[in-house]
């Protein structure tokens, strides 16, 4: 290649670099055209600008507390309803045994009977007296840790929801009036639920 052949090539390819500059310089001063206007209306109406930002700040707080309350009151929901459950699965688990001490609450009627009548009871071999009553007493035991209780006892306050009167004793002493004078029949509680009543003989008022 001659020396008048390389001259040319230099001189297009200088020619295509200053266009391209030139285009370059074009395009920025069009971008710079944009941010200048921009920059300039905000700084023409600083005001306006503000009050924006502020409508912006107000709707996100807003967004916020609407989020915030919402979660709360879901959190709030699920804790109840949770201490809901745990409160009906305590009480099947409290009177899941009612149907067996139902069925065990006559067998518990045989042992006081045998029991209430003392001298034929003394009367029995001291040795298989003592084995009934360590047997009486391991199945009382057992369905008292299950929440059971004896209802009815003499001289305690009559209580309709307790007890139930089979015979009214008419007595001449205020102090025993309207109280229980002999247990007929013993009652039972399961916790806090009365599954039976006892039957009792109570004292009524003091006659004049």
């Amino acid at each position: 290649m001659t020396n008048n052949e390389n001259e040319e090539k230099d001189k297009k390819i200088g020619g295509l670099e200053a266009e391209n500059d030139t285009l370059d310089t074009k395009e920025n001063a069009v971008y710079s055209d944009d941010l200048q206007y921009e920059d300039d209306e905000e700084m023409e109406n600083p005001a306006q600008a503000l009050k924006k930002l502020r409508e912006k700040l107000k709707t996100c707080e807003k967004e916020k507390k609407d989020y915030l309350d919402g979660w709360q009151r879901m959190r709030a929901d699920f804790a109840n309803a949770r201490k809901e459950e745990e409160t009906r699965r305590g009480e099947m688990i409290k009177f899941a045994s009612e149907g067996l001490v139902d069925d065990l609450i006559p067998v518990l009627d045989s042992f006081s009977m045998a029991f209430g009548n003392k001298e034929a009871w003394e009367k029995v071999d001291a040795n298989w007296r003592k084995g009934v009553e360590y047997i009486y007493a391991q199945m009382y035991s057992i369905l008292e840790s299950r929440g059971l209780t004896e209802i009815g006892k003499a001289g305690e306050t009559f209580d309709p929801h307790l007890h139930v009167a089979i015979e009214e004793i008419p007595t001449p002493s205020e102090k025993e009036a309207n109280t229980i004078s002999e247990v007929v029949q013993k009652g039972y509680r399961l916790h806090n639920k009365v599954i039976r009543p006892a039957k009792v003989k109570a004292f009524g008022h003091p006659t004049e």
